[in-house]
């Protein structure tokens, strides 16, 4: 019987994957920083405790489950464990590493998977100073959004564009595929698998708004190819039958479709202004079931509203250009809806904030949230935006949505 459920992003959320951030950020570099796919140096200390309050937040209305942790239960099944050390060691061959492997505890290896393993150096890598890894330290894994998604009752593992979160992949398929809490109809999509430089697909840049509707953003991160194949099997087996398509610009500050777009309740969503109102707005594609071509649509709200869903828009960042820029560079988009019409969102984007209380939110600092899970949501009544501070996980480039990977919802 499947576990995880997903038929719209703003469904009372019910179970959560998340990634505390550890020793995996210390590996970042002004060096390396590019190759980890960072503009900046991300404080380990401070990011921990601003996760903290975040997952706090989430445990007032979700069970909120730990990556790592479930990659160490998981490895208790004999199957699970060749699988995942079998993948790994096909990307890094080394038959004394996959002897050490067999022998260690299920804590050491997702530790030594998610934080790096250094490789010893030799004598000129010594005198050099140089610092190798046989596994590769995962630096974005508190991003989790992007790995995994949920469309229904499958699951689908992301085909990251950049070779420094692959192994990300690994680790969320060996959950969808073998951790009981995760037990799902079938992977529609398999990332892990897929090789090919014209398929990628990251999960910022796909949103169920209906269980027969997805956006998806056509971006840097993810290739028409990849959403071609996922608009296929989700028509064919996930009961899929518009997918409307976002073409996105090749800006840096928009990464993913959800930097600038999310679903915060059942008829408003938060946009980047300019993406999608007036001259500047970016190109919308509806390709249907059973229709062999894709059609342009005039915008965004025409395109969901001929799907029967239509969305009125709050404006990130407020009516000014400058204050757009600025909050959307700083997530302002990228909020995550808890239950419909309440968010939780950075309390940096003043800004915002202030649009969303024009449209009705009440707002409110995570720290006023009491009662155990399910207990806070209850006592919130209408429109609520609950907000987090943020101010060195922002720098990661990611909000609450990237920060949380839903596996189960509630209809909305």
């Amino acid at each position: 019987m499947p576990r995880v459920r997903i038929s719209s992003e703003i469904g009372p959320l019910q179970t959560v994957l998340v990634h505390t951030p550890g020793r995996e950020l210390e590996a970042v570099t002004p060096g390396n920083r590019e190759d980890f796919l960072y503009d900046d140096l991300i404080g380990l200390e401070v990011s921990a405790r601003e996760h903290a309050r975040l997952k706090r937040v989430l445990g007032h209305f979700a069970k909120v489950l730990e990556i790592s942790d479930l990659l160490v239960e998981v490895l208790e099944q004999k199957e699970a464990r060749d699988y995942l050390i079998g993948r790994a060691l096909a990307v890094v061959p080394a038959a004394p590493l996959a002897q050490r492997l067999g022998r260690l505890p299920p804590r050491t290896i997702v530790r030594m998977l998610i934080e790096g393993t250094e490789e010893k150096p030799g004598p000129i890598g010594r005198a050099l100073n140089e610092t190798g890894f046989i596994f590769p330290p995962l630096p974005n894994l508190f991003f989790p959004r992007d790995i995994g998604m949920v469309i229904g009752r499958h699951a689908v593992v992301g085909s990251m564009r950049f070779r420094s979160r692959w192994t990300e992949e690994l680790l969320i398929k060996t959950l969808f595929a073998f951790h009981q809490s995760l037990g799902n109809a079938g992977i529609l999509y398999d990332g892990s698998e897929e090789r090919r430089a014209n398929y990628t697909l990251e999960g910022g840049d796909v949103h169920v708004l209906r269980e027969d509707l997805l956006l998806v953003g056509f971006s840097e991160r993810s290739s028409p190819g990849a959403l071609d194949q996922l608009a296929d099997v989700a028509f064919a087996r996930a009961g899929v039958r518009d997918v409307i398509v976002v073409v996105m610009p090749a800006n840096p500050t928009a990464i993913h479709l959800d930097m600038i777009f999310t679903q915060i309740d059942r008829d408003l969503c938060l946009i980047y202004p300019p993406a999608f109102i007036g001259p500047e707005r970016l190109t919308i594609l509806h390709r249907k079931k059973g229709k062999g071509e894709v059609r342009e649509q005039p915008n965004l709200f025409t395109a969901l509203s001929r799907c029967g869903l239509p969305l009125a828009p709050v404006l990130t960042g407020g009516p000014r250009r400058l204050s757009q820029e600025r909050e959307q560079w700083a997530s302002g988009c990228n909020a995550l809806a808890l239950a419909p019409g309440i968010v939780a969102t950075y309390a940096r984007n003043t800004e915002t904030l202030s649009q969303l209380a024009s449209t009705g939110f009440r707002i409110v600092p995570s720290g006023e949230l009491t009662g155990g899970r399910g207990k806070a949501g209850a006592k919130l009544k209408g429109r609520v935006a609950i907000t987090i501070e943020g101010g060195e996980l922002v720098r990661g480039g990611g909000g609450a949505r990237c920060m949380t990977l839903p596996v189960r919802r509630g209809e909305p």
